[in-house]
């Protein structure tokens, strides 16, 4: 059977993003998303999100590249002085496995976001983090030792297959590519010991910023069989944050995407069934 979880990362980032996720769930394709619950308008992604009960709503875990729950002085290592993480994946994966501080002030910044997301109100459906820096195996244990207190059952496990995207048009796999898909199998393997629910192919990182409605039309004829996310970054407009941290997105394409009748008629053709992550098995025991 083929299901796909049709999701958009960056809830809470800006307005505009969270314009886009509250329309493509109302008149597309959209049921989940994942919240940055330290992003400038994440107040307005969660009062948005209480005025619509049937999106399932996750954390959005943020350790790169992005703004701090804690302020600089409790996370000097980690952050500049605007509490803002850095964006080398390079040092930040020293610091957060080699350095001691760094693994205190990562364990502390993790619990002040699922506890922030906590204070929401809002189920937790799931969890990933921003430029699947869960992929590092100490943010991956950490995110899932603290989540599992605060109610944590479903992790997204960046897993892309190459043959679907080479059928459904311009895609070239690379060893880069190959090694990353080798490097899931940890996170999958820390996901599966503490029993919860992960899925089985994920749809969005070579097309990151591109997944326009062309392009998950043809992708939609070509899913495997097993539970795919694909996932999404729209935006209703580019404002200047958007343009600095992603100046090669195309926000409204992927915003258009997802409520494309396209996207939806090749779903349909490939007999895929929505879901969301409740509807994911929990692994066997063993």
């Amino acid at each position: 059977m083929k299901r796909a979880i049709i999701s958009a990362d960056d809830f809470g980032m800006s307005v505009e993003v969270n314009e886009a996720i509250e329309i493509a769930h109302r008149d597309g394709l959209l049921s989940t998303a994942s919240l940055m619950v330290a992003g400038a308008a994440a107040q307005d992604a969660v009062e948005r999100a209480r005025r619509l009960p049937t999106l399932n709503v996750g954390l959005h875990l943020v350790t790169i590249e992005g703004p701090a729950v804690l302020p600089h002085a409790r996370l000097p290592l980690v952050t500049d002085g605007n509490g803002w993480f850095s964006s080398s994946q390079l040092g930040l994966g020293v610091d957060y496995f080699f350095r001691p501080e760094g693994r205190r002030e990562l364990r502390a910044e993790i619990t002040a976001q699922f506890e922030a997301f906590a204070r929401t109100g809002l189920r937790l459906d799931h969890a990933n983090a921003h430029k699947h820096m869960h992929l590092h195996p100490t943010v991956g244990a950490l995110m899932i030792e603290i989540g599992r207190r605060y109610g944590l059952n479903a992790v997204r496990i960046p897993l892309e297959p190459p043959a679907p995207l080479m059928a459904a048009g311009n895609y070239t796999d690379t060893l880069g590519d190959a090694a990353l898909r080798h490097w899931t199998r940890l996170l999958r393997h820390q996901v599966r010991r503490a029993g919860m629910r992960a899925n089985d192919w994920c749809f969005g990182l070579a097309w990151s910023g591109h997944m326009t409605a062309d392009r998950v039309a043809a992708l939609a004829a070509h899913l495997p069989d097993g539970v795919s996310e694909i996932y999404f970054h729209p935006a209703t407009h580019k404002n200047a944050l958007l343009q600095r941290l992603m100046p090669g997105y195309d926000h409204e394409g992927e915003f258009d995407a997802l409520c494309s009748s396209g996207f939806r008629v090749g779903l349909a053709q490939s007999h895929t069934q929505l879901c969301g992550w409740q509807d994911v098995p929990l692994p066997r025991a063993g």
